[in-house]
């Protein structure tokens, strides 16, 4: 699970709050001293280097920006090994040049390594632009369920009704 708020341990490193995906894998003991084993520590910095935060392992997590912060969210779902990963608005309070890399890791890790991501968006030009495959509800029924590239703007104004639609494939390029 990826939170909107990335829920990390502020005053743990970096590693340590990636390392903290991998605790279902340890025996209970070794979870409660925080001795993690050579292959744990190689998953937890390989997942760092996927989301371009290797060099700020040893940092403390309240000292990253809100965009690191999500991405070593990110490195800590992947260090679980999962075969899906839910993304709850994983770019809500980030800029948009960072929501970008952010959605572009999920994108990468998502392709690269088989793991389904379904990620609640609800800014549609990301949707857009980011997704495989779009799945739109309103009031509780879906009302789309395809390609990006198939959903219309008559869709969209059933989706989200009185939407201003103008121009939203092109903010998505």
């Amino acid at each position: 699970m990826i939170f909107q708020d990335h829920n990390l341990v502020p005053r743990l490193s970096v590693l340590k709050n990636v390392l903290s995906g991998r605790l279902s894998h340890m025996p209970v003991w070794s979870s409660v001293l925080q001795l993690f084993g050579e292959e744990d520590l190689r998953i937890a910095h390989e997942c760092l280097r996927r989301v371009q935060l290797d060099e700020r392992a040893w940092s403390r997590a309240n000292r990253l920006s809100g965009g690191q912060q999500q991405r070593v969210g990110i490195a800590r779902a992947l260090a679980q090994q999962p075969r899906a990963i839910l993304a709850d608005e994983p770019v809500a309070s980030l800029d948009p040049k960072t929501a970008r890399v952010v959605l572009d890791d999920l994108r990468r890790a998502s392709h690269d390594l088989g793991i389904a991501v379904l990620c609640n968006l609800h800014q549609v030009g990301y949707a857009l632009e980011f997704a495989d495959r779009i799945v739109g509800i309103h009031a509780g029924a879906v009302v789309f369920d395809g390609s990006p590239k198939t959903l219309d703007e008559a869709t969209l104004v059933r989706i989200y009704p009185g939407l201003e639609i103008a121009g939203l494939r092109e903010e998505a390029a």
